[in-house]
């Protein structure tokens, strides 16, 4: 198995993190808070927007079985790119979306996608692409939450894990 990470931001973390779970070659998932300027943020203070976190799913993936490529053209399927702080009902720069990465040999292929992805909409992307600056993981009460809660709230429409499931990696 390879191991590689990726941090992606799809507005709630609750639906983004039960999406990459249903597809193939994902062998781990934790929600948390990337790329903000507190250290140990807690829910409640970045729910206040104040700490410049966004609400992110690490990915783990073996990239035998998936590619990043794969991954992030499902992220944009699961996402509305052009949609600037709000993804669904909610709204605030902590559901803003983003691919953060930490290792910079993945840059090339973020930027691919990015481009290829534009080329599908008239309006700019609003979609960050930044390297990882901090992660932390989000209280326990958040991981797995739809797994734990399946009648739970979540932005992303029941046919769009259905999809995930079934989209496998070419």
């Amino acid at each position: 198995m390879t191991r590689k990470h990726i941090y992606l931001a799809g507005g709630c973390f609750w639906g983004t993190e039960h999406f990459f779970k249903q597809i193939s070659g994902v062998v781990e998932t934790e929600v948390g808070f990337a790329n903000g300027q507190t250290e140990n943020p807690t829910y409640e203070q970045v729910y206040t927007d104040q700490t410049g976190y966004a609400e992110t799913v690490h990915v783990v993936y073996d990239a035998k079985v998936v590619s990043l490529e794969f991954l992030l053209r499902m992220f944009f399927v699961a996402i509305d790119p052009t949609s600037l702080n709000k993804q669904g009902h909610d709204e605030g720069t902590r559901y803003r979306t983003g691919i953060y990465f930490a290792d910079p040999a993945d840059l090339p292929v973020i930027e691919r996608i990015y481009t290829e992805q534009q080329s599908k909409y008239a309006q700019p992307l609003v979609v960050e692409k930044l390297p990882l600056q901090n992660f932390y993981p989000a209280d326990e009460y958040h991981q797995d939450y739809l797994d734990k809660h399946p009648d739970g709230y979540c932005h992303l429409p029941l046919a769009l894990f259905e999809f995930a499931r079934n989209n496998k990696p070419k």
